[in-house]
């Protein structure tokens, strides 16, 4: 799909990246202004929710395919802004408003069953209605609609599974992208994953240092990229041994620690602290 047109994913992730880097310390401040702190894994106090920068920074290329691109970029560029702006919204709300002692599907599947609302719980319902909302516009069938709302909602849900460390989830997508654009490419629809990844390199480093923090706000918006851009570009087999991994991988996380697990491997601990300070 779209293959004669994938020229195009250079300047778009160029574009986004640009916008980041120059919105960066903006952002950052506006955050910190506003009181939106919490301590890192260091404890010690770093704006949080910046990844409020991947949606702004992909605006302008969007805007810019939807208007000049190509006319089937027209439909998908508005599929991607909502799933990238609802993603990023609801991830700011628990990024705010959200307590650090409710985490992971368990906890809250098990309050909302109590008629208690968290704002883990508002991410994962709304979530899972935005992920059937795509998924509903892009699919042909049932079948297809489900495994399709499955692998973005538990994408979303993996990304943020991974931002516990500095850079973490940003290597985690950049290592998604990667992939994807072996299984997909010359797809025209990997030029979503590009300007996010456009995005977020630009913002990686300050990640990196523990200068600030993603938070759900910014693994949101990673997690919404990857799992769209997997139901459009992957096979479908591909798709559903992917979505056989995204299973497993939530399985494995509620009853194992990642990071221990990653602190014990010399290779994985290594991949995961290159870069840090």
């Amino acid at each position: 799909m779209f293959q004669k047109d994938y020229w195009l994913l250079f300047p778009a992730a160029l574009v986004a990246f640009g916008v980041a880097r120059f919105i960066l310390s903006s952002v950052l401040k506006l955050i910190t202004e506003a009181g939106f702190v919490r301590p890192n894994f260091r404890g010690d106090n770093i704006p949080v929710g910046a990844g409020f920068l991947f949606f702004l920074s992909a605006l302008l290329p969007t805007s810019l395919l939807i208007f000049i691109a190509p006319e089937h970029y027209r439909t998908m560029g508005f599929i991607y802004l909502f799933a990238l702006g609802s993603m990023t919204l609801l991830g700011m709300a628990d990024d705010v408003f959200g307590s650090r002692a409710d985490s992971g599907l368990k906890g809250h599947i098990k309050k909302m069953m109590r008629g208690e609302l968290t704002t883990g719980g508002l991410k994962l319902t709304a979530g899972g209605f935005m992920s059937l909302a795509v998924a509903g516009a892009i699919s042909h069938g049932w079948q297809e609609v489900v495994i399709n709302t499955l692998v973005i909602a538990l994408s979303v849900n993996a990304i943020n599974l991974l931002d516990l460390r500095p850079g973490r989830a940003g290597k985690g997508f950049l290592l998604g992208v990667l992939l994807l654009f072996f299984g997909g490419w010359p797809s025209g629809n990997l030029i979503w994953a590009a300007i996010t990844a456009g995005a977020l390199l630009a913002y990686l480093p300050t990640d990196l240092r523990a200068e600030a923090m993603m938070g759900d706000t910014g693994s949101n918006a990673l997690g919404a990229t990857i799992g769209i851009t997997s139901v459009l570009v992957l096979p479908e087999a591909a798709k559903i041994g992917y979505l056989v991994f995204l299973i497993g991988f939530h399985l494995f996380t509620e009853k194992y620690s990642l990071t221990r697990i990653i602190e014990k491997n010399k290779m994985l601990n290594y991949l995961d602290r290159l870069g840090r300070n």
